[in-house]
């Protein structure tokens, strides 16, 4: 059973390189690093507990921030779009 937290973590950072919207990566990532600091603390992994809360944290951090996210433009988003054509959509 244990193990399956660190499959399902290691699933889930697989699954933030799906993401679109920045928001939807942090919130991924957030929630796989949160599963991975569990899975640390059963195994007593200080390491991976470390690394994890840092980057949760960060996840975090950032998902309340708009530092470094005002200057990037998406070029699906920035780019004139046919009205027959879907708009831009993500996880």
């Amino acid at each position: 059973m244990l193990s399956w937290i660190g499959w399902i973590a290691t699933a889930m950072f697989g699954v933030s390189y799906l993401c679109k919207r920045p928001s939807a990566l942090r919130t991924v990532q957030a929630l796989a690093a949160l599963l991975w600091i569990v899975y640390g603390v059963f195994i007593h992994a200080v390491p991976v507990v470390a690394a994890n809360v840092i980057v949760a944290g960060m996840a975090v951090f950032s998902m309340f921030t708009r530092s470094g996210s005002q200057n990037i433009v998406d070029p699906i988003i920035a780019s004139p779009q046919p009205p027959d054509r879907p708009t831009y959509c993500g996880l």
